[in-house]
């Protein structure tokens, strides 16, 4: 009878866990699809949004534009951040050198530093009128009368594809900047693996360093190359905040972002998010087919590990300069965030066509203390992100738990629906849930709320509306969207921990909740932590969900906060550049925290 209600207990976790993530995952991903192919006046399957002559998406030579954008930022970061790590990752696996640990875990940095924040510093930098100008000219390399060289509005000349903007190529090293260390651990983790044994056979056969690296190490080290590409490309094809914050509207997300306000008129801005959900798709598995497929499965696991060699002199200086040089590259532009937010303004603004601000206050981060905006924000913010942190906690246990510990039956699903928010665009769920607040069943549940007069609860199912409260809808969203987390984490601390105390719990009469309680939490509490902390500290700053779902300015997490306060004149871009430090100090805090908890596991969050 116990092992019975054992059972029923199991069943039942499942299928309320599989529920949650149909509804909340699956259901608004359906929904924006529908939304595309179905005419609102008619209800009726139609092409109409996408090839019509008069509102078709894809004859529109702007949404082409903005596609074709897209993809080429996508394609852009992922070959830079290419470009640099796989040199890095190399050398950190291969070769031992002074102060390797130390500039090892520094790569982590850009982690904490969001791109939504550092396009602030990199537009104070690269401006006519910014930093890099005035070095120019101080350096003697621009005459003192020139104008100085506008970075972000020059146009460029690409054969085959025409001319385009400076702000594009800013855009596109924001990301670089950001995500090359998603790339970095994944390629680092593939390398680990590698039995040193065949690099030496090849190597015994006289092929050099590097037809040893093209021929035997790479094709081997593909899916983890894949994997990390996947995650930085469909990231990059997506992001939102970086070319809103640079003002490039010619990007299919900047246009979805400005689209949603025809959302209850038409059905166009469904099928431009449809149209980047495919898009998304198809690319990644052309790139699946296309590189995937060709890595080559090794015979037998590494019986041991290889030795890095060690680097001295020169060499030695070399290699952690390398780390350290793209390192400081990509602080460079949350350098200037922190510097744009200490900017005085006793004579307008200090730091202007200067290398450096004239003076340094502290008045923007007290009066960002003061702002009616700022401070309800990250109040909001707060609030929103505990309680994601809460439930993805919850829901990744309960997932891992029975993926991992249980082995239960069709287990898979949920650990795959559990990760799909990796590989599905954040705006798309976005979207998704505006699509959800318009049907069931916050729709229904709205009107049942408003027939009785219960206008607070009927604004909690509207993200659109007279009176929205998105709070229900970013709860679930930054819920949903930083799962994998939280589910990689309880998992790799399940894995590391035998589960016949556990059993003995169960034999002994304690019910599955108490063993979960007494026993398994307690075993990974470290990993728990860890997840949780980098949930909260994700979802603090999250932008795709905030920009979208967050309308009225009293309901505004952080991000919406920082980039309406941007847009405004006065000292509203310098308490943005504050509240940005703040955001990036919480990060800081967070990351060291998780790093320090999980170690070199921490990597495994990242990976697809």
């Amino acid at each position: 009878m116990r092992f019975r209600a054992r059972d029923v207990y199991r069943a039942t976790l499942y299928t309320g866990i599989l529920g949650i993530l149909l509804l909340f995952l699956v259901w608004p991903i359906l929904l924006t699809v529908k939304g595309g192919f179905v005419d609102q006046d008619t209800g009726a399957f139609t092409l109409h949004y996408f090839l019509g002559e008069d509102v078709g998406v894809l004859r529109d030579p702007l949404y082409l534009r903005g596609l074709l954008n897209a993809f080429l930022i996508a394609v852009c970061t992922t070959l830079l951040c290419l470009i640099v790590t796989l040199p890095m990752a190399s050398i950190a696996t291969r070769y031992d050198f002074p102060g390797k640990a130390l500039v090892s875990s520094l790569v982590l940095v850009p982690l904490i530093l969001p791109p939504f924040v550092g396009a602030i510093g990199l537009r104070a930098v690269l401006g006519r009128s910014g930093s890099l100008n005035a070095f120019l000219k101080w350096t003697g390399i621009l005459g003192p009368d020139h104008a100085g060289i506008d970075f972000l509005a020059g146009q460029f000349y690409i054969p085959g594809l025409g001319e385009m903007n400076g702000v594009f190529f800013a855009v596109v090293l924001m990301e670089a900047l950001h995500l090359y260390p998603i790339l970095y651990l994944n390629i680092t983790a593939a390398m680990a693996n590698l039995d040193p044994s065949l690099d030496e056979a090849a190597l015994n056969l006289g092929a050099s360093r590097w037809k040893r690296f093209f021929r035997c190490t790479l094709p081997l080290i593909l899916p983890g190359v894949f994997a990390g590409s996947t995650i930085v490309f469909i990231w990059s094809f997506t992001e939102l905040g970086t070319p809103l914050m640079f003002e490039y509207t010619a990007v299919t997300p900047v246009q979805v972002f400005y689209g949603l306000t025809e959302i209850s008129d038409s059905s166009r801005p469904y099928a431009l998010v449809v149209v980047m959900l495919f898009s998304a798709i198809a690319l990644y598995l052309l790139g699946k087919f296309a590189f995937g497929g060709r890595a080559y499965a090794m015979q037998s696991k590494a019986q041991h590990a290889q030795a890095p060699r060690k680097l001295t002199g020169v060499k030695a200086i070399a290699a952690a300069g390398l780390f350290l040089g793209i390192t400081a590259l990509a602080v460079l532009p949350h350098l200037g965030v922190v510097l744009n937010s200490l900017s005085g303004m006793s004579a307008g603004n200090d730091w202007y066509r200067t290398v450096l601000p004239q003076s340094l206050t502290t008045e923007h981060y007290s009066g960002m203390l003061s702002h009616s905006l700022a401070v309800p924000s990250i109040i909001n913010s707060l609030i929103y992100a505990l309680c994601a942190m809460l439930l993805a906690v919850a829901l990744g246990l309960a997932i891992a738990y029975l993926t991992v510990r249980v082995k239960v039956r069709g287990g898979w699903i949920l650990d795959t629906l559990g990760m799909l928010p990796l590989a599905v665009p954040g705006l798309v769920m976005a979207f998704g849930y505006v699509a959800m607040s318009l049907n069931w069943p916050f729709k229904p549940l709205a009107a049942f709320f408003d027939a009785r007069g219960w206008d607070t609860l009927a604004g909690l199912m509207q993200v659109r509306g007279e009176a929205p409260n998105p709070l229900v809808f970013l709860i679930i969203a930054y819920t949903i969207r930083r799962l994998p987390y939280i589910l990689r984490s309880a998992a790799a601390g399940l894995e590391q921990t035998s589960g016949q105390l556990e059993e003995a719990a169960l034999n002994l009469g304690a019910s599955l909740m108490t063993a979960i309680r007494r026993i398994v939490v307690p075993l990974i509490m470290a990993n728990l932590i860890a997840g949780g902390i980098l949930v909260f500290a994700f979802a603090m700053l999250e932008v795709s969900d905030s920009l979208i779902l967050a309308e009225r300015s009293k309901h505004f997490p952080v991000t919406k906060a920082i980039w309406t306060l941007y847009n405004r004149l006065g000292d509203g871009q310098y308490i943005a550049s504050a509240m940005g430090v703040w955001g990036m100090a919480l990060l800081t805090v967070t990351l060291v925290g998780a790093s320090v908890l999980m170690g070199k596991k921490l990597g495994a969050i990242f990976r697809v």
